[in-house]
This record gives structure tokens, sequence and C-alpha cells, in this order.
């Protein structure tokens, strides 16, 4: 009797999870436009794309953490330098240049995915998000005129 209350709440939920899912298709909306319905009044403008605050805000930290690393490669290079052939010193100096040159790769990549993930939710390139309006509508008409 428990394994048969069991099978139909699952089927249950099953039914329900697609039916919801269905009709959030009809109801799809994109997640800027989502973003602007939920914009309360003083709330930024852009939250998702180039300048919006999202990539700004993990931009900035990138930058931060991307700076750290350089820092903590200097200092690294210092203390190797400064060591004077003492094994320990050597080790850890050479430890904290090693993983001052992983931290850099890791924000170097974690900036390039976060503006991948960013454009491909707005579905706009760097690129493109630089080119004025008035200028690419100029350059259509001109290649539409020859």
């Amino acid at each position: 009797m428990n394994k048969i209350i069991k099978t139909s709440v699952q089927i249950l939920t099953g039914v329900a999870a697609i039916a919801t899912l269905t009709a959030g298709r009809a109801m799809a909306i994109s997640v800027q436009q989502g973003a602007e319905a939920a914009r309360a009044e003083g709330m930024p403008r852009e939250l998702i794309g180039p300048n919006g605050v999202f990539t700004q805000i993990t931009n900035t930290v990138l930058y931060i953490v991307g700076i750290i690393s350089v820092i903590m490669l200097i200092y690294g290079g210092l203390r190797y330098v400064i060591s004077g052939g003492d094994s320990k010193k050597v080790t850890d100096a050479k430890n904290t240049i090693l993983y001052a040159i992983i931290g850099l790769i890791v924000s170097i990549l974690a900036f390039a995915i976060v503006n991948f993930v960013i454009n491909a939710i707005t579905g706009e390139s760097n690129s493109a998000a630089n080119v004025n309006p008035e200028q690419s509508q100029e350059s259509s008409q001109e290649q539409q005129s020859q």
C-alpha cells in the first residue's frame, strides 16, 4: 500500500512538472525582459549585458583577484631572491610563485567564462555591443542601396 502511494505521488509530481513546463513556454520571456519587469524605481536600467550591473561587479572582483595575484607573484620573486640559498625559504618562495600563477590563470579563465555566459544570455557579443546603432543603420542602408 505504501509503495502504491509513493508511486502515485511521483507520477502526480511528474505530470505537474510537465504541465508547468508546458505552460511556461507560452509565457517565456527573455532574461532582460524578466529583469525589466522586476526592476523597481531607482534601480539600474541594465542588469545584464556589456554595461550591466552583474558584468561590472564580476569584472571588478576579477580585476582585484588578478591584481592580488600579480602582487603575490612579485612578492614570491622577492622572497626567492632574498632567500639566500636556504632550502626552506626557496621552497616557500617557489610555492608562493606557483600559487600566484595559478591564481592569475584562474582569474583570467573566470573573466572569460563570466563574459561568455553573459554574452550567451544576452545574445550579444562585445564587438556588437560597442557599435553605435546609428552607424549600423547607416551601413545597412548603404549596403541596400548598392
